[in-house]
Protein backbone atom coordinates (compact mmCIF):
# COMPACT_ATOMS: atom_id res chain seq x y z
CA UNK A 1 0.00 0.00 0.00
CA UNK A 2 0.92 3.73 -0.47
CA UNK A 3 1.65 6.11 2.64
CA UNK A 4 -0.40 8.79 3.43
CA UNK A 5 2.07 11.82 2.36
CA UNK A 6 0.04 14.14 4.16
CA UNK A 7 1.17 12.72 7.35
CA UNK A 8 4.83 12.29 7.05
CA UNK A 9 7.05 14.74 9.07
CA UNK A 10 10.83 15.41 8.42
CA UNK A 11 12.67 13.03 10.07
CA UNK A 12 16.80 12.08 9.99
CA UNK A 13 18.33 9.62 7.80
CA UNK A 14 18.88 7.52 10.69
CA UNK A 15 15.12 7.29 11.55
CA UNK A 16 14.39 6.99 8.13
CA UNK A 17 16.52 3.71 7.95
CA UNK A 18 14.83 2.08 10.84
CA UNK A 19 11.68 3.06 8.96
CA UNK A 20 12.82 1.41 5.94
CA UNK A 21 14.89 -1.08 6.11
CA UNK A 22 14.77 -2.28 2.58
CA UNK A 23 14.48 -1.51 -1.20
CA UNK A 24 13.46 -4.21 -3.05
CA UNK A 25 13.84 -3.71 -6.92
CA UNK A 26 10.47 -6.48 -7.39
CA UNK A 27 10.16 -6.81 -11.18
CA UNK A 28 10.74 -5.40 -14.48
CA UNK A 29 8.12 -6.18 -17.71
CA UNK A 30 8.67 -5.37 -21.14
CA UNK A 31 5.43 -4.46 -23.37
CA UNK A 32 5.25 -4.09 -27.11
CA UNK A 33 2.58 -1.10 -27.95
CA UNK A 34 2.35 0.18 -32.06
CA UNK A 35 5.01 2.32 -32.41
CA UNK A 36 7.09 1.62 -28.77
CA UNK A 37 8.78 -0.75 -26.26
CA UNK A 38 8.35 0.33 -22.91
CA UNK A 39 9.90 -1.04 -20.09
CA UNK A 40 8.12 -0.95 -16.35
CA UNK A 41 9.96 -1.40 -13.18
CA UNK A 42 8.65 -1.71 -10.00
CA UNK A 43 9.99 -1.26 -6.40
CA UNK A 44 9.21 -1.34 -2.92
CA UNK A 45 10.32 0.45 -0.08
CA UNK A 46 9.64 -1.60 2.45
CA UNK A 47 7.22 -1.69 4.39
CA UNK A 48 4.45 -0.04 2.64
CA UNK A 49 5.85 2.25 -0.33
CA UNK A 50 6.00 1.33 -3.68
CA UNK A 51 7.46 2.92 -6.67
CA UNK A 52 6.84 2.58 -10.43
CA UNK A 53 9.27 3.77 -13.75
CA UNK A 54 8.64 3.50 -16.73
CA UNK A 55 10.73 4.20 -20.01
CA UNK A 56 9.06 4.30 -23.36
CA UNK A 57 11.45 3.54 -26.71
CA UNK A 58 10.70 4.48 -30.06
CA UNK A 59 10.08 1.13 -32.19
CA UNK A 60 8.20 -0.95 -35.34
CA UNK A 61 7.99 -4.57 -35.29
CA UNK A 62 8.51 -7.49 -32.81
CA UNK A 63 11.48 -7.61 -30.64
CA UNK A 64 12.63 -10.48 -29.03
CA UNK A 65 11.92 -9.91 -25.24
CA UNK A 66 13.99 -12.23 -23.86
CA UNK A 67 17.24 -10.80 -25.80
CA UNK A 68 15.92 -7.42 -24.20
CA UNK A 69 15.30 -8.65 -20.85
CA UNK A 70 18.75 -8.50 -19.38
CA UNK A 71 18.86 -4.79 -20.93
CA UNK A 72 15.42 -3.64 -19.12
CA UNK A 73 16.56 -5.64 -16.04
CA UNK A 74 20.10 -3.06 -15.37
CA UNK A 75 17.97 0.09 -16.75
CA UNK A 76 16.13 -1.13 -13.36
CA UNK A 77 19.38 -1.21 -11.33
CA UNK A 78 20.71 2.20 -12.70
CA UNK A 79 16.86 3.45 -11.85
CA UNK A 80 16.28 2.22 -8.47
CA UNK A 81 19.41 4.74 -7.47
CA UNK A 82 16.97 7.48 -7.38
CA UNK A 83 14.35 5.74 -5.16
CA UNK A 84 16.56 4.10 -2.80
CA UNK A 85 18.26 7.48 -1.93
CA UNK A 86 14.70 8.54 -0.46
CA UNK A 87 15.75 6.71 2.62
CA UNK A 88 19.06 4.97 2.04
CA UNK A 89 18.01 1.08 3.44
CA UNK A 90 20.30 -0.31 4.59
CA UNK A 91 19.42 -3.34 2.30
CA UNK A 92 18.59 -3.28 -1.64
CA UNK A 93 17.64 -6.81 -2.47
CA UNK A 94 17.48 -7.78 -6.22
CA UNK A 95 14.24 -10.01 -7.04
CA UNK A 96 14.21 -9.19 -10.64
CA UNK A 97 17.33 -10.66 -12.17
CA UNK A 98 20.64 -12.19 -10.89
CA UNK A 99 23.79 -10.59 -10.02
CA UNK A 100 27.22 -11.93 -9.58
CA UNK A 101 30.22 -10.96 -6.96
CA UNK A 102 31.87 -8.90 -9.59
CA UNK A 103 28.59 -7.54 -11.01
CA UNK A 104 27.84 -6.27 -7.29
CA UNK A 105 30.92 -4.88 -6.54
CA UNK A 106 30.28 -2.66 -9.71
CA UNK A 107 27.31 -1.48 -8.49
CA UNK A 108 28.11 -0.50 -4.95
CA UNK A 109 31.15 1.29 -6.54
CA UNK A 110 28.77 3.52 -8.58
CA UNK A 111 26.02 3.90 -5.57
CA UNK A 112 28.97 5.47 -3.65
CA UNK A 113 30.96 7.27 -5.84
CA UNK A 114 27.97 8.46 -8.44
CA UNK A 115 25.79 9.70 -4.85
CA UNK A 116 29.17 11.11 -3.18
CA UNK A 117 27.21 14.69 -3.71
CA UNK A 118 24.25 13.41 -2.31
CA UNK A 119 25.71 12.27 0.88
CA UNK A 120 28.12 15.29 1.28
CA UNK A 121 25.11 17.52 0.86
CA UNK A 122 23.12 15.33 3.23
CA UNK A 123 26.07 14.97 5.97
CA UNK A 124 25.34 10.80 5.43
CA UNK A 125 28.50 8.71 6.49
CA UNK A 126 28.49 6.28 3.66
CA UNK A 127 31.73 4.87 5.58
CA UNK A 128 29.92 3.15 8.72
CA UNK A 129 29.77 -0.72 9.15
CA UNK A 130 26.99 -2.21 6.84
CA UNK A 131 25.71 1.54 5.65
CA UNK A 132 25.01 -0.35 2.54
CA UNK A 133 23.88 -3.89 1.40
CA UNK A 134 23.47 -5.30 -2.02
CA UNK A 135 22.24 -9.11 -2.54
CA UNK A 136 20.49 -10.64 -5.34
CA UNK A 137 17.89 -13.45 -4.77
CA UNK A 138 17.23 -14.71 -8.14
CA UNK A 139 18.60 -18.40 -8.42
CA UNK A 140 18.85 -18.38 -11.75
CA UNK A 141 20.72 -16.10 -14.22
CA UNK A 142 19.54 -12.83 -16.83
CA UNK A 143 21.10 -14.60 -20.22
CA UNK A 144 24.06 -12.62 -21.34
CA UNK A 145 22.45 -9.93 -24.65
CA UNK A 146 22.59 -12.10 -27.82
CA UNK A 147 21.36 -9.23 -30.23
CA UNK A 148 23.46 -9.19 -33.26
CA UNK A 149 24.36 -5.83 -34.32
CA UNK A 150 23.96 -5.14 -38.09
CA UNK A 151 26.27 -1.92 -38.08
CA UNK A 152 23.30 -0.03 -39.49
CA UNK A 153 25.62 3.56 -37.86
CA UNK A 154 26.02 5.09 -34.67
CA UNK A 155 23.69 6.60 -32.19
CA UNK A 156 25.13 9.79 -30.56
CA UNK A 157 23.50 11.38 -27.28
CA UNK A 158 22.39 15.00 -27.65
CA UNK A 159 22.19 17.07 -24.67
CA UNK A 160 21.65 20.51 -26.33
CA UNK A 161 24.57 22.52 -24.52
CA UNK A 162 27.89 23.30 -25.86
CA UNK A 163 29.42 19.79 -25.71
CA UNK A 164 26.74 18.37 -27.61
CA UNK A 165 26.87 20.71 -30.26
CA UNK A 166 30.61 21.00 -31.06
CA UNK A 167 30.75 16.36 -31.85
CA UNK A 168 27.10 17.36 -33.68
CA UNK A 169 29.61 20.01 -35.99
CA UNK A 170 31.93 17.88 -36.08
CA UNK A 171 29.93 14.40 -37.05
CA UNK A 172 28.30 16.29 -39.46
CA UNK A 173 31.30 16.57 -41.40
CA UNK A 174 32.47 12.84 -41.30
CA UNK A 175 31.64 9.67 -43.49
CA UNK A 176 29.83 7.68 -40.51
CA UNK A 177 26.27 7.54 -40.32
CA UNK A 178 24.54 8.90 -36.92
CA UNK A 179 21.23 8.73 -35.46
CA UNK A 180 20.62 10.89 -32.45
CA UNK A 181 18.81 10.44 -29.16
CA UNK A 182 17.08 12.56 -27.21
CA UNK A 183 15.70 11.66 -23.73
CA UNK A 184 12.86 13.84 -22.65
CA UNK A 185 13.78 16.59 -25.08
CA UNK A 186 14.57 19.99 -24.63
CA UNK A 187 14.34 22.96 -27.65
CA UNK A 188 18.14 22.86 -27.29
CA UNK A 189 18.39 19.95 -28.14
CA UNK A 190 15.91 19.61 -30.91
CA UNK A 191 17.33 22.57 -32.63
CA UNK A 192 20.81 20.88 -32.24
CA UNK A 193 19.74 18.37 -34.30
CA UNK A 194 18.01 20.08 -36.50
CA UNK A 195 20.61 22.52 -37.32
CA UNK A 196 23.38 19.76 -37.62
CA UNK A 197 20.66 18.34 -40.65
CA UNK A 198 20.55 14.75 -38.96
CA UNK A 199 17.25 12.97 -39.76
CA UNK A 200 14.76 12.86 -36.73
CA UNK A 201 15.88 12.31 -33.25
CA UNK A 202 14.36 8.86 -31.71
CA UNK A 203 12.49 10.12 -28.63
CA UNK A 204 13.02 8.33 -25.56
CA UNK A 205 10.60 9.35 -22.67
CA UNK A 206 11.31 8.12 -19.25
CA UNK A 207 8.82 8.99 -16.24
CA UNK A 208 9.58 8.51 -12.59
CA UNK A 209 6.96 7.42 -10.15
CA UNK A 210 5.62 11.05 -8.40
CA UNK A 211 5.17 9.26 -5.17
CA UNK A 212 8.79 10.16 -4.98
CA UNK A 213 8.52 14.08 -5.49
CA UNK A 214 5.77 13.77 -2.95
CA UNK A 215 8.33 11.89 -0.20
CA UNK A 216 10.72 14.30 -1.07
CA UNK A 217 8.42 17.13 -0.24
CA UNK A 218 7.70 15.89 2.86
CA UNK A 219 10.72 15.46 4.07
CA UNK A 220 12.45 12.29 2.54
CA UNK A 221 15.90 12.64 1.41
CA UNK A 222 16.77 14.22 -1.99
CA UNK A 223 19.76 15.01 -4.30
CA UNK A 224 21.81 14.61 -7.12
CA UNK A 225 21.87 11.14 -8.85
CA UNK A 226 24.20 9.91 -11.33
CA UNK A 227 22.01 10.80 -14.46
CA UNK A 228 24.82 9.98 -16.97
CA UNK A 229 25.03 6.26 -16.09
CA UNK A 230 21.35 6.13 -16.61
CA UNK A 231 21.95 7.54 -20.06
CA UNK A 232 24.83 5.02 -20.41
CA UNK A 233 22.73 2.22 -19.53
CA UNK A 234 19.73 3.47 -21.59
CA UNK A 235 22.03 4.20 -24.83
CA UNK A 236 23.10 0.33 -25.19
CA UNK A 237 19.81 -0.43 -24.76
CA UNK A 238 18.40 2.02 -27.29
CA UNK A 239 22.24 0.81 -29.74
CA UNK A 240 20.53 -3.27 -29.28
CA UNK A 241 16.48 -2.26 -30.30
CA UNK A 242 18.29 -0.46 -33.39
CA UNK A 243 21.21 -2.45 -34.21
CA UNK A 244 23.96 0.80 -33.95
CA UNK A 245 27.37 -0.60 -33.50
CA UNK A 246 28.55 2.92 -31.37
CA UNK A 247 27.24 5.10 -28.56
CA UNK A 248 28.57 8.09 -28.58
CA UNK A 249 28.59 10.75 -25.77
CA UNK A 250 29.92 14.30 -25.04
CA UNK A 251 31.65 13.92 -21.51
CA UNK A 252 35.20 15.84 -21.52
CA UNK A 253 38.46 15.51 -19.88
CA UNK A 254 37.57 18.02 -17.29
CA UNK A 255 34.43 15.66 -15.41
CA UNK A 256 37.25 13.43 -13.97
CA UNK A 257 37.65 17.04 -11.22
CA UNK A 258 35.75 16.55 -8.25
CA UNK A 259 34.64 19.29 -6.38
CA UNK A 260 35.38 18.58 -2.63
CA UNK A 261 36.64 15.87 -0.20
CA UNK A 262 34.25 14.23 2.35
CA UNK A 263 35.24 11.22 4.62
CA UNK A 264 37.64 9.76 2.06
CA UNK A 265 36.03 10.15 -1.18
CA UNK A 266 36.80 12.64 -4.04
CA UNK A 267 33.06 13.80 -4.28
CA UNK A 268 32.61 14.81 -8.39
CA UNK A 269 28.79 16.03 -9.56
CA UNK A 270 30.03 14.89 -12.77
CA UNK A 271 31.12 11.61 -11.46
CA UNK A 272 29.23 9.57 -14.24
CA UNK A 273 30.61 11.83 -16.23
CA UNK A 274 33.87 10.95 -15.80
CA UNK A 275 36.83 8.66 -17.50
CA UNK A 276 36.03 6.35 -13.94
CA UNK A 277 33.19 5.70 -14.85
CA UNK A 278 33.41 5.32 -18.44
CA UNK A 279 35.80 2.77 -18.08
CA UNK A 280 34.02 0.56 -15.58
CA UNK A 281 31.08 0.65 -17.40
CA UNK A 282 32.59 -0.37 -20.23
CA UNK A 283 34.73 -3.22 -18.56
CA UNK A 284 31.17 -4.28 -17.24
CA UNK A 285 29.33 -4.00 -20.45
CA UNK A 286 31.90 -6.71 -21.97
CA UNK A 287 31.34 -8.68 -19.40
CA UNK A 288 27.94 -8.97 -19.06
CA UNK A 289 26.70 -8.10 -22.18
CA UNK A 290 28.48 -10.20 -24.68
CA UNK A 291 27.19 -8.45 -28.09
CA UNK A 292 26.76 -4.79 -27.34
CA UNK A 293 27.77 -1.42 -28.75
CA UNK A 294 30.46 0.08 -27.32
CA UNK A 295 30.31 3.32 -25.31
CA UNK A 296 32.73 6.07 -25.85
CA UNK A 297 33.25 9.82 -25.25
CA UNK A 298 34.05 12.11 -28.52
CA UNK A 299 35.22 14.61 -26.73
CA UNK A 300 37.47 12.84 -23.98
CA UNK A 301 40.72 14.45 -24.72
CA UNK A 302 39.79 17.94 -24.70
CA UNK A 303 38.68 20.04 -21.63
CA UNK A 304 35.85 22.94 -21.49
CA UNK A 305 38.09 25.62 -22.65
CA UNK A 306 39.30 23.44 -25.35
CA UNK A 307 35.99 22.48 -26.21
CA UNK A 308 34.98 26.17 -26.09
CA UNK A 309 37.61 27.20 -28.57
CA UNK A 310 36.32 24.58 -30.60
CA UNK A 311 32.51 25.51 -30.50
CA UNK A 312 33.62 28.80 -31.73
CA UNK A 313 33.99 27.64 -34.76
CA UNK A 314 30.31 26.43 -34.93
CA UNK A 315 28.25 29.86 -35.22
CA UNK A 316 25.42 28.11 -36.32
CA UNK A 317 24.57 26.67 -32.48
CA UNK A 318 25.17 30.24 -30.94
CA UNK A 319 21.47 30.92 -30.86
CA UNK A 320 19.66 27.51 -30.30
CA UNK A 321 22.23 25.94 -27.35
CA UNK A 322 21.55 26.15 -23.85
CA UNK A 323 24.39 24.61 -20.74
CA UNK A 324 22.27 26.25 -18.30
CA UNK A 325 20.22 23.35 -16.03
CA UNK A 326 17.91 26.01 -14.42
CA UNK A 327 16.37 27.34 -17.70
CA UNK A 328 16.95 24.54 -20.10
CA UNK A 329 13.58 23.18 -20.09
CA UNK A 330 12.07 27.15 -20.27
CA UNK A 331 14.74 27.28 -23.26
CA UNK A 332 16.56 30.67 -21.36
CA UNK A 333 19.68 31.55 -19.63
CA UNK A 334 18.42 32.18 -16.04
CA UNK A 335 22.19 34.34 -15.61
CA UNK A 336 22.32 33.70 -12.04
CA UNK A 337 24.07 29.72 -11.32
CA UNK A 338 27.72 28.70 -11.36
CA UNK A 339 26.92 26.77 -15.19
CA UNK A 340 26.22 30.22 -16.35
CA UNK A 341 28.65 32.25 -15.16
CA UNK A 342 31.31 29.51 -16.29
CA UNK A 343 29.69 29.03 -19.63
CA UNK A 344 30.09 32.69 -20.16
CA UNK A 345 33.13 33.00 -18.84
CA UNK A 346 35.25 29.88 -21.13
CA UNK A 347 33.52 31.53 -23.83
CA UNK A 348 34.54 35.28 -23.58
CA UNK A 349 38.29 34.49 -24.86
CA UNK A 350 37.12 32.86 -28.21
CA UNK A 351 33.39 34.54 -29.24
CA UNK A 352 33.17 38.11 -30.27
CA UNK A 353 31.54 40.81 -27.79
CA UNK A 354 28.62 41.17 -30.17
CA UNK A 355 27.99 37.45 -30.21
CA UNK A 356 28.54 37.23 -26.53
CA UNK A 357 25.53 40.01 -26.23
CA UNK A 358 23.33 38.12 -29.08
CA UNK A 359 23.45 34.53 -27.19
CA UNK A 360 23.43 35.42 -23.05
CA UNK A 361 21.63 39.45 -23.30
CA UNK A 362 23.83 41.18 -21.26
CA UNK A 363 27.62 41.45 -20.09
CA UNK A 364 27.70 38.90 -17.36
CA UNK A 365 30.72 40.02 -15.98
CA UNK A 366 29.14 43.08 -14.69
CA UNK A 367 26.69 41.15 -12.36
CA UNK A 368 27.90 40.67 -8.74
CA UNK A 369 26.47 37.08 -8.20
CA UNK A 370 28.48 36.07 -11.54
CA UNK A 371 31.46 37.00 -10.20
CA UNK A 372 30.66 35.08 -7.25
CA UNK A 373 30.84 31.72 -8.63
CA UNK A 374 33.89 32.29 -10.95
CA UNK A 375 35.28 33.37 -7.56
CA UNK A 376 34.27 29.81 -6.62
CA UNK A 377 35.49 28.41 -9.75
CA UNK A 378 38.62 29.48 -9.68
CA UNK A 379 39.03 28.23 -6.48
CA UNK A 380 39.04 31.45 -4.24
CA UNK A 381 36.82 28.90 -2.13
CA UNK A 382 37.21 25.33 -0.87
CA UNK A 383 34.56 24.09 -2.61
CA UNK A 384 33.87 24.16 -6.69
CA UNK A 385 30.25 24.69 -6.76
CA UNK A 386 28.33 21.08 -7.84
CA UNK A 387 27.55 21.76 -11.64
CA UNK A 388 28.85 20.49 -14.78
CA UNK A 389 31.95 22.77 -15.11
CA UNK A 390 35.26 22.54 -16.15
CA UNK A 391 38.42 22.38 -13.52
CA UNK A 392 40.11 25.45 -11.81
CA UNK A 393 42.58 25.57 -13.63
CA UNK A 394 40.84 25.71 -16.92
CA UNK A 395 38.73 28.53 -15.52
CA UNK A 396 42.10 30.51 -14.01
CA UNK A 397 43.28 30.55 -17.99
CA UNK A 398 39.70 31.58 -19.61
CA UNK A 399 39.87 34.68 -17.03
CA UNK A 400 43.76 35.39 -17.37
CA UNK A 401 42.49 34.94 -21.71
CA UNK A 402 39.76 36.95 -21.50
CA UNK A 403 41.70 40.29 -19.42
CA UNK A 404 44.42 39.32 -22.15
CA UNK A 405 41.57 39.95 -25.33
CA UNK A 406 40.84 43.33 -23.39
CA UNK A 407 44.02 44.30 -23.16
CA UNK A 408 45.14 43.67 -26.93
CA UNK A 409 41.58 45.03 -28.11
CA UNK A 410 42.19 48.23 -26.14
CA UNK A 411 39.11 47.54 -24.09
CA UNK A 412 38.04 48.40 -20.51
CA UNK A 413 38.76 45.23 -18.26
CA UNK A 414 35.87 44.47 -15.82
CA UNK A 415 36.74 45.22 -12.06
CA UNK A 416 35.56 42.69 -10.50
CA UNK A 417 37.56 40.44 -12.97
CA UNK A 418 40.95 42.38 -12.26
CA UNK A 419 40.25 42.29 -8.53
CA UNK A 420 39.72 38.22 -8.93
CA UNK A 421 43.38 38.44 -11.24
CA UNK A 422 44.80 39.93 -8.34
CA UNK A 423 43.29 37.64 -5.62
CA UNK A 424 44.33 34.20 -8.11
CA UNK A 425 48.02 36.26 -7.14
CA UNK A 426 49.31 34.33 -10.61
CA UNK A 427 53.14 35.02 -12.02
CA UNK A 428 54.02 35.28 -15.60
CA UNK A 429 55.26 31.61 -15.39
CA UNK A 430 51.91 30.78 -13.88
CA UNK A 431 50.12 31.94 -17.30
CA UNK A 432 52.61 30.20 -19.48
CA UNK A 433 51.94 27.39 -17.59
CA UNK A 434 48.32 27.31 -17.72
CA UNK A 435 48.57 27.81 -21.52
CA UNK A 436 50.84 25.47 -22.27
CA UNK A 437 48.84 22.26 -20.19
CA UNK A 438 45.35 23.54 -20.61
CA UNK A 439 45.18 25.15 -23.76
CA UNK A 440 47.46 23.54 -25.61
CA UNK A 441 47.72 19.50 -24.45
CA UNK A 442 45.58 16.40 -24.88
CA UNK A 443 44.45 13.91 -22.68
CA UNK A 444 45.98 10.93 -23.48
CA UNK A 445 42.91 8.38 -21.75
CA UNK A 446 40.40 8.05 -24.01
CA UNK A 447 38.63 5.00 -25.68
CA UNK A 448 37.69 6.95 -28.84
CA UNK A 449 37.98 4.27 -31.95
CA UNK A 450 40.86 5.54 -34.61
CA UNK A 451 38.16 6.86 -37.20
CA UNK A 452 36.40 9.11 -34.80
CA UNK A 453 40.03 10.33 -33.20
CA UNK A 454 41.00 11.29 -36.46
CA UNK A 455 37.88 13.24 -36.99
CA UNK A 456 38.59 14.91 -33.51
CA UNK A 457 42.36 15.83 -34.08
CA UNK A 458 41.21 16.96 -38.17
CA UNK A 459 38.84 19.27 -36.52
CA UNK A 460 41.43 20.62 -33.56
CA UNK A 461 43.96 21.65 -36.33
CA UNK A 462 41.70 22.94 -38.95
CA UNK A 463 40.76 25.45 -35.50
CA UNK A 464 44.69 25.92 -35.07
CA UNK A 465 44.78 27.12 -38.54
CA UNK A 466 42.18 29.81 -38.70
CA UNK A 467 43.11 33.12 -37.55
CA UNK A 468 41.07 32.74 -33.52
CA UNK A 469 41.96 34.09 -30.75
CA UNK A 470 44.33 32.37 -28.03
Amino acid sequence: MRRDFGTIEVMTFTQLRLIHPRLIYKQFEIRENKDAIDIRHEFILEPDISFSSNVSIPHHGHVDKERLAPFAFHLGLVEAISYWKAACPSEFVIEAGYLSVEQVRFWYDLFIHGLGEFFYRNQIDFTQKDFLTIRSTATSKVRHASFNIQAKGDLMLIGGGKDSAVTSGMLKRSDRTIQTMIVNPTKAALDTIQISGFSAPIIVTRTMDPALVRLNKDGYLNGHTPFSAYLAFLGITVAALHDFEHVIVSNERSANEGNVMYRGLEVNHQYSKSFRFEAAFREYVNASFTESATYFSMLRPLNDVQIARLFAGFPQYFDSFRSCNVGSKQGVWCGACPKCAFTYLILSPFLTSVDMNRIFGRDYFLDDVILGYIAQLVGLKPIKPFECVGTRDETKLALLLYIQKCLDESREIPEGLLKIKSDLNVSSADITFLREHVLDEWGDTFNLPDEYLSVLRQSWETLLDAPKYG
